[in-house]
């Protein structure tokens, strides 16, 4: 068992430094800001590299997918190597791999380098989110979480709007070299993070054996993929329901941050709920927010109308989130690392699956009709993550 007292004197009511969470807040920030800023660049990079549309996009694929295999490795471990070390070391390989893909010569090279930078750079959210779990009792570790949800759809939101503007006038490979001069700052400035006390782990694969035993877990994993697919899937189709529409893609591209704007706004309200609200009355809040943002996108895809779905559906996002991830980080703490990574595996599946399930309709661009399907299905997911939380409070 790993024991390192802090330097820094921590508020009795978390017992999380105040310089500790900001640097969590950092690495989950360059995490989401590299995950994101490719999208506004597809076209532009294609015309720069001579290469097709369908070419460059593999390089936002590729990302996404080693993002989500690498879930689980990096949550074992750092069960086993630490969480401050494991961070370290996942930057400083993600720092190189976005020094490469700045610099990649044509569109090979930028796919294999984008893959590589998503393998590296998904350790950190999970890792940040472990440590608040170790760190933080958990009648309050909601507020800490709710701070780095806060940095995470900052990294989200400026991401989406940055990067197209830099890449537009000045050139997109410094929009890759950003991300990857932060994440080589963050490898040393984490060395002032202590890293938390953990229960000692066995044999390589013990931690995965006792997460995937866990009946709870699995329970918390099938709430975190129809949330997935709910909220992360059908948010994709805002700003392309307003291009349908013939609205410029600077303004879509606007339109949909400001998903970030909401979820920064209500994390505020969270923290302050978080003691005073239950979290199951905090998970219905979310709920009913995300069911009435598509319910406007579902009557209309106006700009307002999806103005306000873009503002709710960030509020739902941190309510409910927010929620079921405190929720996740107590189920296992021999194994804490491993099951949060699980819980982020699932949440990346169920977008995945509700994008893919749902890309003929907006192609036709249907998209009345698929926020009307996101609608419904809030329903379930919001009765599923009530009653299990209830229950799981019971034991």
């Amino acid at each position: 068992m790993t024991t390192v007292a802090s330097p820094v004197s921590a508020p009795p009511a978390t017992g999380l430094p105040e310089q500790s969470l900001r640097m969590l807040s950092a690495a989950g920030f360059v995490s989401n800001f590299d995950r994101f800023c490719i999208a506004p660049m597809l076209v532009l990079i294609g015309t720069h590299l001579g290469a097709s549309l369908s070419t460059v996009v593999l390089a936002a694929s590729g990302y996404y997918l080693c993002y989500g295999l690498m879930q689980p490795v990096w949550g074992v471990a750092s069960d086993r190597l630490g969480r401050v070390r494991v961070m370290r070391f996942s930057l400083a390989g993600a720092a190189v791999a976005a020094f490469c893909s700045a610099a990649a010569p044509d569109a090979p090279v930028l796919i294999v380098a984008r893959a590589v930078a998503g393998a590296f750079f998904a350790a950190s959210i999970a890792a940040s989110l472990t440590y608040v779990g170790d760190t933080v009792p958990a009648a309050v570790r909601q507020r800490p979480l709710s701070s780095l949800m806060t940095a995470f759809a900052l990294g989200t939101a400026v991401a989406t709007v940055v990067a197209g503007v830099v890449a537009l006038y000045v050139s997109w490979r410094v929009v890759f070299a950003l991300p990857g001069l932060l994440a080589l700052y963050l490898v040393f400035a984490l060395r002032r993070l202590d890293e938390p006390e953990r229960e000692p782990v066995g044999s390589l694969l013990a931690p995965m054996r006792d997460v995937l035993r866990s009946g709870w877990q699995w329970y918390v994993m099938a709430v975190a993929a129809l949330e997935g697919a709910v909220l992360l899937g059908f948010l994709t189709y805002i700003a392309p329901a307003l291009e349908a529409r013939g609205v410029p893609t600077a303004l879509a591209g606007a339109v949909s941050a400001l998903y970030g704007v909401g979820s920064m706004s209500a994390a505020q309200w969270v923290k302050r709920l978080v003691g005073q609200w239950g979290p199951v009355r905090l998970i219905v809040a979310g709920g009913v927010q995300m069911a009435a943002a598509y319910a406007v996108a579902a009557v209309s895809q106006s700009v307002p109308a999806l103005v306000v779905t873009a503002l709710l559906l960030g509020g739902g996002w941190s309510f409910m989130h927010s929620t079921v991830q405190s929720w996740a980080t107590g189920l296992s703490a021999t194994a804490r690392a491993t099951g949060v990574a699980m819980f982020g595996v699932a949440l990346y599946v169920g977008s995945a699956v509700a994008s893919a399930i749902s890309a003929g309709a907006a192609g036709a661009h249907h998209y009345g009709p698929l926020f009307t399907v996101a609608a419904v299905l809030t329903v379930p997911l919001t009765v599923a993550a009530a009653v299990g939380r209830s229950r799981y409070g019971k034991q």
